[in-house]
């Protein structure tokens, strides 16, 4: 199958970090492009370039925390954990993704 271009996965990579973190627990940038990849079967690919800048920012805005540990190959990582105002941020983010997904299966529905 396809992978989807990062134009469509933009606008739901902050729910898709946010809820990785929020179920597996703290883990560095790497593991979390796996997770998702490896979730989603390989339709969704996370580009360095994309993940890393969203990472600093979902920091910046509060919703992450980050520290610098050791990975499984015992590599100096910084590894990303979900904050309080994160799991508000990530209902948030589920509801609009169940908005979005009824409004355009209303909009194929009708056509």
């Amino acid at each position: 199958m396809r992978k989807h271009s990062n134009d469509r996965l933009q606008g739901t990579l902050d729910l898709l970090v946010l809820k990785t973190l929020a179920s597996l627990g703290p883990m560095h940038g790497y593991a979390i492009t796996l997770h998702i990849e490896k979730i989603s079967k390989d339709v969704l690919h996370l580009e360095e370039g994309s993940l890393y800048p969203a990472l600093h920012r979902m920091t910046q805005s509060g919703w992450l925390r980050s520290e610098w540990g050791a990975s499984e190959h015992n590599r100096r990582a910084r590894y990303y954990s979900i904050t309080a105002a994160g799991r508000r941020q990530l209902a948030d983010e589920e509801k609009s993704w169940a908005q979005l997904i009824e409004a355009v299966a209303r909009v194929l529905r009708f056509a």
